[in-house]
């Protein structure tokens, strides 16, 4: 094989999609205002204890205009049409129009954890009501990972190599690691990285309530009476993830193809630093979260004590929390109480595979606006006293340098190192 090129890998543009607004602009206004986008489920019937979640607002893609109503109707997979428009979108920021030169250059790398559940549903419920032969024949495309990235060149025309990274709650690190090392050693030149999560049926939401991961909302809890306060990472009281649906494309692209093509950097991807557990299929496990961490930091050439901020995986389960905050201490010891701690995921809830690709976009733009982002519903717990862990609204924090944890079921971790232009 050819020696790889060792070429700088920039973030160009992207898009998101979450709870909190349907695109990056209403995304962020009500991010800096503190709020969170979490509601009891509106359509489906869970159990009443399980039934906070955060669901896209306003997300039509009728709307979009790319589709006719048999498409809708055959692409029963929500993933696949939130996942071209996002890339349509991230490429749109960046000023990127591709072209005979950068189309066969152009990769995409699109990750989810459950992939087309909500099409296998209808899949089940058309089996059992109306017989065999009412399954649609699209039923398999749909729940096939690739297919977004698929349905996405289809659409933009680009035949650089597309795949879907399968890391549970880690895949969108995975696919911007992967996006930034195939860039690195010149297999493309452009990378749409990301994932995309449309996960919101009751069987999922059951079960991951029936495994205990996500928030039981008793008439007790403070989430009873307000679902906005249902995920509060790293608080004494933090009960289980809130789930949500979401996605996240960022577009890469390499150093010495952007000037040529007129293109700026928002942020560099400066080091990747992936493990695997061997330890459990949910809970984390310190001592390769921290391998993991480490090694980014060490793939960056820099040290510890150069990280500004974290964006914390933070997933509001009081095990998962504590295991990331030890885990921090081990990697920054005594420096660590002087770097804010962000957790997206108060505010935009689990978004899964699209989890780690969404809180990528939300750390480039904080360490832009010169922020540290909140963790909104934070009481503090005495465990982590020497943690500083932005409350309710976000901090001015000049930084030019974080780090992105995503950490996911099976044992799968992946950090980043960002940093800013």
């Amino acid at each position: 094989m050819r020696a790889p090129l060792n070429r700088k890998v920039y973030v160009v543009g992207y898009d998101i999609a979450t709870c909190l607004g349907s695109g990056l602009s209403s995304t962020w206004q009500r991010l800096v205002r503190g709020e969170a986008g979490f509601r009891r489920v509106t359509r489906c019937q869970t159990s009443s204890r399980s039934n906070v979640v955060g669901e896209l607002p306003d997300w039509d893609p009728a709307a979009l205009g790319y589709f006719d109503r048999k498409d809708q109707y055959n692409w029963n997979a929500d993933y696949v049409f939130l996942t071209m428009a996002l890339c349509i979108r991230a490429l749109d920021h960046a000023g990127l129009r591709l072209d005979a030169q950068t189309l066969p250059r152009t990769a995409c790398l699109v990750g989810s954890a459950l992939n087309g559940s909500d099409a296998l549903r209808i899949a089940f419920e058309n089996y059992a009501e109306k017989g065999p032969l009412k399954v649609s024949p699209y039923l398999l495309p749909n729940v096939c990972a690739n297919l977004p990235a698929g349905k996405a060149g289809m659409q933009l025309g680009f035949t650089g190599p597309i795949v879907s990274p399968q890391a549970a709650c880690a895949s969108g690190n995975y696919a911007i690691g992967l996006g930034a090392r195939m860039i690195r050693d010149g297999e493309c030149d452009v990378a749409l990285v990301g994932g995309v999560e449309t996960c919101l049926i009751p069987e999922i939401i059951q079960g991951f309530a029936n495994m205990w991961a996500t928030i039981k909302v008793d008439p007790e809890d403070r989430a009873f009476s307000d679902p906005a306060q249902a995920s509060r990472p790293f608080s004494v009281d933090r009960r289980g993830i809130v789930l949500a649906e979401g996605g996240g494309i960022l577009v890469l692209m390499a150093g010495d193809r952007m000037a040529e093509l007129g293109i700026s950097p928002l942020a560099e991807i400066l080091g990747v630093g992936w493990t695997s557990d061997a330890h459990h299929f949910t809970l984390p496990h310190q001592t390769t979260i921290v391998r993991a961490i480490s090694q980014a930091i060490y793939d960056a050439e820099i040290a510890p004590t150069d990280i500004g901020c974290i964006n914390a995986h933070g997933t509001s389960t009081p095990k998962g929390d504590k295991t990331e905050i030890e885990s921090l201490r081990e990697v920054f010891g005594d420096r660590l109480r002087d770097i804010p701690i962000s957790a997206n995921k108060s505010q935009i809830g689990h978004t899964l595979g699209a989890a780690a690709a969404i809180e990528a976009v939300l750390g480039i733009e904080a360490m832009r606006h010169d922020l540290a982002l909140p963790t909104v519903n934070h009481i503090p717990d005495p465990e982590f006293a020497d943690v500083d862990v932005v409350p309710r609204l976000p901090r001015t924090h000049p930084h030019d340098l974080f780090l992105s944890n995503a950490f996911g079921f099976g044992g799968t971790n992946c950090c980043i190192v960002f940093k800013g232009m």
